[in-house]
């Protein structure tokens, strides 16, 4: 009854751009904070970014300055613009959201299915 679905990944070459989307969809009540994440092949699962509901964000060291979070709670989506990309940014991001849905009366963590992210030298 509720998924995220992300979307934006893909190919660009070093010092490119991408944004990615995810949106929640389904019998959501509400949405605290909603993140992103990264796994790069046989490592794993790393914060990228994070945003409450009301705006504020926390980034990994790797990212700051080039990365940004956004949401549009109108639209229960977050995003990432990422800007400067380089090779070691090649991985699967994951959208994460802390939700509660309309048929159950506590937040629980909701993982998108990752998109691929692939940046060439």
């Amino acid at each position: 009854q509720v998924q995220l679905v992300e979307s934006g990944g893909g190919l660009v070459q070093a010092g490119g751009s991408l944004r990615l989307s995810c949106a929640a969809s389904g019998r959501i009540f509400s949405i605290n904070d909603m993140g992103w994440y990264h796994q790069a092949p046989g490592k794993q699962r790393e914060l990228v970014a994070t945003i409450t509901s009301g705006g504020s964000t926390n980034y990994a060291d790797s990212v700051k300055g080039r990365f940004t979070i956004s949401r549009d709670n109108a639209k229960n989506t977050v995003y990432l613009q990422m800007d400067s990309l380089t090779p070691e940014d090649t991985a699967v991001y994951y959208c994460r959201a802390d939700l509660r849905s309309t048929t159950w009366p506590t937040f629980y963590r909701y993982w998108g299915q990752g998109t691929q992210v692939t940046v060439s030298s």
